[in-house]
């Protein structure tokens, strides 16, 4: 995970697995029969690294901790989120995880389909969020300031002028922050879900 963080999983050879361990790349498959196993056991530890739904919680709360929980976890691994979803040998950090999240919502009233409707929507939206802020062209608001600012003297204000308003009048305020899309996005999302059992059926 390590090497992944640091240079992409894509970067994620056998030999550069070995070398950071002081083993040649053949002794690793003593431990594993390849590289599949090695992203498997990956992407069962960032699931691990995830904080479950609390059970003591409403569903909505459960499901708004769940999901602050995973973007922190998944932004500290920019790779991880092309491989959450495509293990065909989920590890048991995984199905602990998947199952927690769908027995919040079973708990909370929602029928099987909609908790499958739900966990969809609430990820989509999480990993494509993370996506997004990741691929961004800056980090923190120093940054934000010098993109924006940059843009907006190489861009014609009246050819463009929603852009320009937008970022004049939202993006280069004081206290601006990305980030703060999260919650907004989060709470349309979950406000716009309703159960439909009673708790208990």
């Amino acid at each position: 995970m390590a090497v992944a963080d640091a240079k992409g999983a894509a970067a994620l050879t056998m030999r550069a697995i070995a070398e950071p361990l002081g083993v040649e790349a053949m002794s690793l498959y003593h431990h594993v029969s390849g590289r599949e196993d090695i992203l498997d056991g990956m992407v069962d530890a960032v699931f691990d690294e995830i904080d479950l739904p609390p059970r003591d919680a409403d569903w909505k709360s459960a499901m708004r901790h769940r999901a602050n929980s995973a973007r922190t976890v998944l932004r500290s691994h920019p790779w991880a989120v092309p491989l959450m979803d495509s293990r065909t040998r989920p590890g048991t950090a995984t199905l602990r995880h998947h199952d927690a999240v769908i027995g919040a919502l079973r708990s909370g009233g929602f029928s099987v389909a909609m908790a499958a409707h739900a966990f969809s929507l609430i990820d989509s939206y999480l990993y494509g969020f993370v996506i997004q802020e990741l691929s961004l062209p800056f980090s923190n608001s120093a940054e934000l300031n010098e993109v924006a600012t940059g843009m907006l003297r190489e861009m014609p204000a009246d050819a463009y002028p929603h852009l320009a308003e937008l970022a004049v009048e939202h993006a280069l305020k004081p206290g601006y922050d990305y980030a703060d899309e999260f919650p907004f996005g989060l709470t349309l999302i979950l406000d716009a879900l309703h159960p439909d059992e009673p708790v208990g059926a």
